[in-house]
């Protein structure tokens, strides 16, 4: 892969830039400054959710943006995600319609459903809870039809393109075989510790590109668990940091780059789109450096033995539902 590859493209011809910010954890308070430095240091790609309670302050960015003629609408590419109370063909339209008021935008370039688990809609709570605090989980979930609504918001122009995250084989191929409009792009945790291999491959053979969270291993997910206190369910998971790894360090000083840096190309360099989250401007600008230099194949070798395969994956909350995702290989 040349080191100039800034984008991939999808089925349907569109291009999503290789690079984007990821929004998860970036507070209202902070992500409007993160998205103003983004844009300012060559960011085309923004990612966000219904989830993370920040659309509203991006949209505002963003009109500041468009409205001083600094940017076009469609110079940036947006990717927005249905929460899992929207699982549901008749709540898509809603949740879309919610994300693009926040936005302040007339169409999203991609649209996600967030999770194939759903759980039962609520105008107050992202995910209510029964008395005891256990999930009100829509034991219903029926991914056809819900498909079936997203392709209606690609008729409509509410979202150029729709894809899934946090879904597995077996859920993606029921959706293929259903769907006018296939997905455009996969969103699942990727890093070097877990490196997906086998659904990446099982995605490029359906021409579904794919897009990881978490690049770098998000070594803060630990703290931001404990501290949010929504940990329930969420059982043990890696605590080992890939940007301390040796290996990773060690090529990073041969190549005067950070590790972060390294583990973002080591990503790139398998086609695969990365939204590294954060909100300190020097960090937000170092994760957007990383087109000027390219791994050999002898560093991309060692950087791939230090998959860990399902042992290194941390986004695993344990949900009693048919849809879950994570109990089959890949």
């Amino acid at each position: 892969m040349s080191k100039l590859l800034k984008e991939v493209i999808f089925h349907n011809g569109l291009k999503m830039p290789i690079v984007g910010l990821g929004t998860w954890q970036s507070p209202p308070e902070q992500v409007i400054a993160a998205v103003d430095t983004a844009l300012e240091m060559g960011y085309r790609h923004i990612d966000t959710a219904f989830l993370y309670r920040n659309e509203a302050e991006i949209g505002k960015t963003l009109k500041k943006w468009f409205d001083s003629g600094k940017l076009k609408r469609e110079d940036v590419f947006i990717v927005t995600k249905l929460p899992h109370k929207g699982n549901r063909a008749e709540s898509v339209e809603k949740y879309l319609k919610k994300s693009l008021e926040a936005l302040q935008l007339s169409y999203v370039d991609l649209y996600l459903i967030h999770n194939p688990v759903g759980v039962q809609d609520s105008d107050t709570e992202l995910f209510p809870k029964d008395e005891s605090g256990n999930f009100l989980l829509d034991l219903n979930t029926d991914h056809v039809s819900l498909w079936k609504a997203m392709e209606k918001q690609v008729d409509l122009g509410r979202t150029r393109s729709i894809g899934l995250s946090n879904f597995n084989s077996r859920q993606i191929a029921r959706i293929v075989k259903a769907a006018r409009i296939k997905p455009a792009n996969l969103q699942v945790e990727l890093h070097v510790y877990f490196q997906q291999r086998e659904l990446v491959a099982f995605c490029k053979a359906l021409d579904i590109t794919v897009c990881a969270y978490g690049p770098l291993g998000s070594p803060g997910l630990a703290d931001f668990i404990k501290n949010s206190g929504n940990g329930a369910g969420m059982g043990d998971f890696p605590s080992e940091d890939p940007l301390k790894d040796p290996v990773v360090n060690r090529i990073a000083e041969k190549h005067n780059k950070t590790a972060a840096q390294v583990l973002l190309r080591h990503i790139m360099q398998r086609e695969i789109v990365v939204i590294p989250k954060s909100v300190t401007p020097s960090r937000i600008k170092e994760n957007f450096q990383v087109f000027d230099f390219e791994l050999t194949k002898e560093e991309m070798e060692e950087l791939d033995s230090l998959d860990r395969r399902n042992k290194g994956r941390k986004f695993n909350r344990q949900l009693n539902h048919p849809e879950y995702p994570f109990a089959e290989p890949y």
